[in-house]
């Protein structure tokens, strides 16, 4: 499955011209024709804001994404909230809802958790035949979420609003969860000004080995990656090095 990247500087709180800009992102795009995957970053046509009111995806939004969906003949992953949660929605070809994953760890540190609900399940869905689990920005910091899952994932995927200042924290992050699990491990950050945070986007695909396999830099646009995502090169490394099985329960009595 050929996996693709779209970071973009959101325009703060206003739907109607995030939605133009990605329309006109991938009316651009030169590799439209060649992505079976697209994911987008956290609070898609948002940004991260605490402003529920806007934050909260309606009807048309998500039809707008359905849209893209078929019209492209895509698979789609977007960021949103719905009924008070951070949520990471999965579409397939045809624009049916394949998963909602909504954000378990919100960002006390932003005021996240007086906003908005956290979530209570972690969630592995099936894509093409890649089993996949969801994480949004801030659960990227807690390893214990991604090991729970680790012998059922092929792919992680990780939405975000990370800052450019801990840039350098997202992309360790990343190719640390991709280590550690021997999985595929994908981040899609933003890029621009929002209020006073600036992001760099720095989105990027680290395979099971953690070597790069997409990197966006910090320009905007869509960005595919080279080479398919391979659920055979996740079953050869952890055949090779089978090391999620030495893992011990913690802690000991």
């Amino acid at each position: 499955m050929k996996i693709a990247l779209c970071q973009y500087d959101i325009k703060w709180e206003d739907k109607e011209a995030n939605k133009r800009k990605i329309d006109s992102l991938l009316g651009k795009c030169k590799c439209a024709k060649e992505i079976d995957w697209l994911v987008f970053s956290e609070m898609t046509l948002s940004g991260f804001t605490m402003n529920t009111a806007v934050s909260e995806l309606n009807d048309e939004d998500h039809a707008f994404f359905r849209g893209l969906a078929v019209e492209n003949n895509i698979n789609i992953s977007y960021g949103g909230v719905e009924k008070g949660c951070n949520n990471l929605i999965t579409l397939d070809r045809k624009g049916n809802r394949v998963n909602t994953y909504s954000k378990i760890h919100l960002y006390a540190f932003g005021g996240e958790d007086k906003h908005y609900n956290p979530g209570s399940a972690q969630a592995v869905f099936e894509l093409e035949g890649l089993r996949v689990m969801p994480a949004v920005c801030f659960d990227l910091r807690f390893p214990y979420l991604f090991w729970n899952k680790a012998p059922a994932v092929d792919v992680y995927v990780v939405i975000a609003a990370w800052p450019m200042r801990r840039a350098e924290q997202w992309m360790t992050l990343l190719r640390a969860r991709a280590v550690e699990n021997q999985a595929y491990c994908i981040g899609v950050d933003r890029i621009g000004l929002e209020d006073k945070v600036e992001y760099s986007g720095n989105s990027m695909c680290f395979d099971p080995l953690g070597k790069v396999a997409l990197d966006c830099g910090t320009a905007e646009g869509i960005f595919l990656a080279g080479a398919p995502l391979d659920k055979g090169l996740v079953a050869k490394t952890r055949e090779r090095f089978p090391f999620i099985g030495e893992r011990k329960n913690f802690p000991w009595q």
